[in-house]
């Protein structure tokens, strides 16, 4: 699958205000200055689709863009960045948390981790609350372009082995890189799959 239209809809704090759920949808989550931006632009390629900054935590709203008219994809404010106030911080945790709980036509989250860097205890923490909510979910690895080969895959196994101390089967992960368009076609081709299944079942 390949995006020929990305446009940007709607931004807000209330996920009563989302556009109406008759397409399917798919959020892309993580850390403070994981990539998010970066990476939701090399899939839609466009450059300033998503708003990229070197500031953490400059995406504070659940920003909605309809692609191909058949859509949504949502880009989510960061997590952890520490010099947000701590009632900051719980404002967003609850707007995200009741966003991801109650978006009946939210098909997948795409959960976004910086390859470069060991398991952080926040992502560990929001991965198993994904898990015991039930909520389907991808990892993404970002910026591998920035690491050796033999390091990439030895961070991504140390990565493996700290989800199987909680995990019994571990979600799905792609690797990709806004530089090299890495894990571009793949990211594109699992929404495309479950947009087919979406339609066809008739949960539409």
């Amino acid at each position: 699958m390949q995006v020929k239209k990305a446009e940007f809809v709607i931004s807000n704090t209330n996920v009563d205000k989302c556009p109406t759920g008759e397409k399917p949808e798919y959020a892309f989550i993580g850390r403070s200055n994981v990539g998010k931006s970066s990476v939701i632009n090399m899939l839609c390629g466009r450059k300033n689709l998503a708003k990229t900054s070197s500031t953490p935590g400059k995406t504070q709203l659940i920003n909605h863009f309809i692609i191909d008219d058949g859509w949504y994809l949502v880009d989510l404010p960061g997590f952890g960045f520490a010099k947000s106030s701590k009632k900051e911080r719980e404002k967003w945790r609850k707007m995200i948390n009741s966003y991801l709980l109650k978006r009946e036509n939210l098909l997948c989250s795409f959960f976004l981790i910086d390859s470069r860097i060991a398991p952080q205890k926040n992502d560990t923490e929001f991965i198993n609350w994904f898990g015991a909510n039930k909520l389907p979910f991808v990892l993404i690895f970002t910026k591998t372009d920035k690491l050796k080969v033999h390091q990439l895959s030895k961070n991504i196994e140390a990565y493996r082995k700290h989800l199987y101390e909680s995990w019994e089967e571990l979600p799905l992960m792609i690797l990709t890189s806004s530089k090299t368009a890495l894990g571009k076609n793949e990211v594109l081709d699992y929404i495309d799959q479950n947009n087919r299944m979406f339609f066809e079942t008739g949960l539409s």
